[in-house]
């Protein structure tokens, strides 16, 4: 399937009055809704992420003047993050960045780009660091009753079809690898006449499962909508809750990215995606316990013989 960039949708915001969980990343969540922020409300959002501790110190005002913007448009960036008012969204980032202090910081600066002439040891730490990042992020943005409600429906599907377009095909290929291995009847799709065909085939108690960092690839939208409306339980893995593949979705299940040069969203997106959707597939294989174990043993001994022998001396 070929790439696909729509236009961004517009910023949502939050009900007025929704709670905000502790445990949720705020810097993560500014970092997901950046690229729907236009205007004085992304220059906000880039401000707190260049430097959330002095965005945690700093009055509105202070940081209204800091980014060029006023009082109302900051209030306006804090609703739509979900919070009632600024005090709400200082207390998160202060929560953050003292969690982030005591646990010894990030070993390299998340913010710096990666240079042409950087060694490797800098290279390999601030992609360590980068990553790490995107992994804590994850964390915190992932819902895990979302997580559960995916293992219940997969656990349970007759047969489960996976659809993604480059990168997003080989994270989709390995989730497959997994279900295939505990006995989960998985298909993976990356080309979208062969995807709306098997989607047409979906029908209820089938899963359908779109890959895709954007949430923007039409071919993995369209498969996913072709899927839903034969019944099928459709699940999106994206970092944009708000995108066109989660609008089509009975269940999202969200990553977080730490994109550096030489690494844009989409290939840095690739290690989370693969953290959730190992964590489904343990959450999978914990509710088919007994077939998952038999199936382990049958292909373990499938392929025993062609281990290389190893002699002792």
């Amino acid at each position: 399937m070929a790439g696909y960039d729509a236009e961004v949708p517009a910023v949502q915001t939050a009900p007025a009055g929704a709670p905000v969980p502790v445990h949720d990343g705020v810097l993560a969540r500014v970092r997901t809704q950046l690229p729907e922020f236009t205007g004085a409300l992304q220059r906000v959002a880039e401000l707190v992420l260049t430097d959330p501790a002095s965005a945690a110190r700093s009055t509105i005002v202070e940081l209204a003047e800091r980014s060029g913007t006023s009082p109302a448009t900051v209030t306006r960036f804090c609703r739509a993050l979900g919070f009632e008012g600024y005090s709400d969204l200082r207390i998160g980032i202060a929560g953050e960045t003292g969690r982030a202090a005591r646990t010894g910081g990030w070993s390299v600066d998340i913010g710096r780009e990666i240079q042409p002439t950087d060694p490797l040891d800098r290279v390999l730490g601030q992609i360590m660091a980068t990553d790490t990042r995107a992994m804590h992020d994850t964390a915190a943005l992932l819902d895990l009753r979302e997580v559960e409600r995916a293992a219940d429906a997969v656990a349970a599907a007759s047969r489960v079809d996976i659809y993604g377009a480059s990168g997003s095909a080989l994270v989709g290929g390995e989730l497959q690898l997994c279900l295939h291995r505990i006995g989960i009847a998985a298909w993976v799709w990356n080309d979208v006449h062969n995807g709306l065909a098997s989607g047409a085939l979906l029908g209820p108690g089938d899963v359908a499962l779109g890959v895709s960092h954007s949430g923007q690839t039409r071919e993995v939208i369209e498969v996913l909508a072709e899927a839903s409306s034969k019944g099928a339980t459709t699940i999106a893995l994206t970092s944009f809750p708000r995108s066109p593949l989660a609008d089509v979705a009975d269940i999202v299940l969200l990553t977080a990215t730490q994109a550096t040069t030489f690494r844009p969203d989409a290939l840095s997106a690739r290690h989370p995606q693969l953290v959730v959707l190992d964590l489904l597939y343990i959450a999978v294989a914990q509710r088919t316990h007994e077939r998952a174990h038999a199936s382990f043993q049958v292909t373990a001994r499938a392929v025993a013989g062609h281990r290389a022998s190893r002699e002792v001396e």
